[in-house]
């Protein structure tokens, strides 16, 4: 297949790069800096912004994955750092899909991600993908980015809501924030550490997508999780033992909060216990649903 990917230059697009090219797949990507023309895999550009796009991305392209959004951690969610979270996600999903409109010749499908986060703050539940979103800014931001995606359908593709869990790995995302404080010793639980935590390895994840693109007869939600959640205690003891440093710092709610206010209620207190009914259904068989193991892949221990 010819695949554009649209945030295709982070840790998450450039593993689903090398996946697709070691499978025989033709990839190009999507970013606001364009590459040379003889560069490998070619980058064409696009800034849905300053509503600029090169048509030419979208020549002979079978599929698009949208992995586009800036990243959720790191800040405070001010308000202004609410609406580029909103605009970098919601806005270029809705961008990439008018751009596809004016063709004439599309795509088949679109593959765009999102998050558990849609889900919310739910405590005790098992939550599938016939779950209804939960309340609060994160769980609102998911659903309007995957109401993005819903008009692809109506020109005719094969849509793809994937719902990402923690993806594990240790060149970007939550576990590459957190290494440097369980390697100095200052690690431990988040709060209570009771709240689930729903993860996937990134072996796993990119397997899912190119399943995804791949797979036909396959449309809707998909929970992209392991089928093992954690409570958040237990991630922090494994993640600990695994380094051989102490986890037994507690991070309390009160100081999480006066650092980061609302997101770290949402992003970091908050219990999602998700399953992967959909892959489940469709036959897939994960890599990793040990965490131990997927720790271990992920920091090559």
């Amino acid at each position: 297949m010819r695949v554009l990917l649209a945030g295709g230059t982070g840790f998450l697009g450039s593993a689903l790069t090398r996946r697709l090219l070691s499978r025989g797949h033709q990839v190009s990507l999507l970013s606001r800096r364009p590459s040379t023309p003889t560069a490998a895999p070619p980058v064409f550009h696009w800034d849905p912004e300053r509503g600029e796009f090169d048509g030419n991305a979208l020549t002979g392209t079978d599929a698009v994955v949208n992995l586009a959004g800036e990243s959720l951690a790191g800040r405070r969610w001010t308000e202004a750092r609410k609406r580029a979270l909103v605009e970098s996600r919601v806005g270029a999903t809705r961008f990439l899909v008018q751009r596809m409109a004016e063709r004439s010749a599309r795509p088949s499908a679109l593959v765009s991600a999102t998050a558990v986060g849609i889900y919310g703050n739910r405590g005790e539940e098992v939550l599938t993908e016939e779950s209804p979103p939960g309340a609060g800014f994160l769980a609102d931001l998911c659903r309007a980015w995957e109401e993005a995606s819903l008009p692809a359908r109506d020109l005719g593709l094969r849509v793809v809501a994937a719902r990402f869990g923690i993806v594990l790995d240790s060149r970007g995302g939550a576990l590459a924030s957190l290494l440097p404080l369980f390697r100095a010793g200052l690690g431990g639980a988040l709060g209570n550490g009771k709240q689930w935590m729903s993860w996937v390895s990134l072996p796993d994840l990119a397997a899912v997508l190119e399943m995804a693109l791949e797979r036909e007869d396959a449309s809707g939600v998909w929970n992209v999780v392991s089928p093992a959640p954690v409570r958040n205690r237990d991630f922090a003891r494994t993640l600990g033992r695994i380094l051989k440093r102490p986890a037994i710092l507690p991070a309390p709610a009160f100081a999480l909060r006066l650092v980061l206010g609302e997101m770290a209620d949402e992003a970091l207190l908050s219990s999602a216990c998700v399953a992967p009914k959909r892959l489940t259904s469709l036959g897939y068989r994960f890599a990793f649903e040990d965490l131990d193991r997927a720790l271990r892949s992920a920091l090559r221990a």
